[in-house]
């Protein structure tokens, strides 16, 4: 089971990814999941962004 999990884990977190993606589509709807899925991405290029800047560096210290 072990060798299975770290040879297949990538499509295992796709496929889980997926469902998530699946489930939201149909209890929220398309345009409100498309709506999350992008102010996700958003947030997460400004947290690249601030880190890879060091922007944030001396308030994370403290």
């Amino acid at each position: 089971m072990q060798e299975y999990l770290s040879r297949d884990k990538l499509p295992l977190i796709c496929g889980v990814l997926g469902f998530i993606l699946a489930v939201l589509f149909f209890t929220v709807g398309f345009f409100k999941t498309i709506l999350l899925i992008l102010i996700t991405v958003i947030g997460v290029a400004i947290g690249i962004y601030l880190r890879n800047n060091h922007i944030l560096d001396d308030y994370l210290k403290k």
